[in-house]
Parts: structure tokens; C-alpha cells; sequence
């Protein structure tokens, strides 16, 4: 894929395993939750986990699968204050910065579009302090669709005015890159680092990259071919 800058105008970022390391969100779901759950129930973790991962797996590209408020309720368990017991994993990908910065000296449009719930967005923003440089911040809760719903990228220019053609996004699920490709929106890359704890696997689908600092070009130019 070739890119240059000057036909860009929006440039849409994902959160979790895109801009954020998802390691932390695996740790918590995969690891926190469940121990914390056997704890309660006098189970082994992995009697819990047999429990847990189906019963997240079936809330799977829906809104539920992020609402802590619906976790909360169906866990019994406080989800909110069970995140910020490890708040320590919650870590930004390298190169992140930098790409926001030159993002925001080219003053193009920079959106967080994430499916995650408005209280880990509001822990993640205040732990990272990245949410300084975006131009808006949209939860899909905030639209009623999850991105994984071809609908969503209409009902989201709905809220931001973008053309699809002049619009770039960033992204670590290929199934929402698709529902993105299907409303024509123009520059599509998958982020194959999402976890520093798994090995990095590229898209077949789409042009993938390791770090975001890839997509900035060297001095003097506007242009980047990956």
C-alpha cells in the first residue's frame, strides 16, 4: 500500500490491541476475572475459566462483550474496581505518540473509535493520558452498533463528518476492518502487535504493520509505501 499524507484527511484509531497493548485486557478477562470469580464460588481457577470463557465468548461482537455495567450484573462481581487492581498492565504500543503528534503537526482529524465501555475508556484515558490528542473520542456504546456492524461506519458519520475515500483506519480486528472495507472507507490497516506477549501474525486481508511509527514518513516527505 502506498500512502500519502496529503490525501488523508480523518484518520480513525481503534483502542484496545491498536493504540493500547491488549495484553492487559487478556490478563484481566483470561486471568483477573476468573481467579477472582473461583475465589468467590470455592472453585478452581480452571472450573471457573470452564465457566467464564464460553460465557464471554457468546457476548462476542456484540456490545455486551465490553459493557462493564452487563459483566458487573452477570458476574456478580464489581468489574470496574477489578480493573484498576491491575491498572499497572495498561500500557500504551510504542510509537503511538509519536504518530499522534504527527498526525497532529499535519492537522489531520484524529478519532478514538472504540467498542469499549465509557468507564474502561475513562480508565484508560486518565492512565495513559493519551486522550490529549484526539480531536474526538466515540464509544460504540454511544451509537447503539458495535463496529463489527457493517451499519456502524454510517451511523459514525453520523457524529463525525468524514469521507470514507479520504479516511484512514487503524485497526487490530479484521473482521471490523471488513465492515469498514464494505462502507468504502479508503485506507485500511490491521495492527499485528496487538499483545507484546504474542508473536505479531500478519492480515492476508489487509496491509499490516507492527508499530504505528510505520506510517510516518522520513523527513521531507509526505509519502510511505508498506
Amino acid at each position: 500500500m502506498h500512502i500519502n499524507w496529503k490525501d488523508i484527511d480523518t484518520v480513525l484509531l481503534d483502542m484496545d490491541g491498536t493504540l493500547l497493548d491488549r495484553h492487559f485486557d487478556d490478563h484481566f478477562w483470561l486471568e483477573h476475572v476468573p481467579h477472582t470469580y473461583a475465589r468467590k464460588h470455592a472453585l478452581s481457577v480452571q472450573e471457573a475459566k470452564d465457566i467464564l470463557i464460553p460465557l464471554f465468548r457468546s457476548q462476542e461482537k456484540t456490545l455486551n462483550w465490553t459493557d462493564l455495567d452487563y459483566w458487573s450484573e452477570r458476574l456478580g462481581l464489581d468489574i470496574p474496581l477489578l480493573k484498576r487492581e491491575v491498572d499497572h498492565l495498561i500500557a500504551v504500543h510504542p510509537g503511538v505518540v509519536e504518530f499522534l503528534l504527527f498526525l497532529r503537526q499535519h492537522e489531520k482529524r484524529i478519532c478514538l473509535v472504540t467498542n469499549a465501555h465509557s468507564k474502561t475508556l475513562e480508565l484508560k484515558m486518565r492512565k495513559t493520558r493519551v486522550g490529549q490528542y484526539f480531536t474526538d473520542i466515540i464509544s460504540a456504546h454511544e451509537l447503539g452498533l458495535p463496529k463489527e456492524e457493517p451499519a456502524f461506519w454510517g451511523k459514525l458519520r453520523e457524529r463525525i463528518p468524514y469521507d470514507p475515500a479520504r479516511t484512514l483506519l487503524g485497526e487490530d480486528s479484521e473482521t471490523n476492518l471488513s465492515t469498514a472495507a464494505a462502507y468504502n472507507i479508503g485506507y485500511l490497516i490491521y495492527v499485528s502487535r496487538f499483545s507484546s506477549t504474542a508473536t505479531p501474525i500478519p492480515s492476508s486481508s489487509f496491509t499490516s504493520i507492527h508499530y504505528f511509527s510505520q506510517l510516518i514518513p522520513p523527513a521531507g516527505s509526505l509519502s510511505v509505501r508498506l
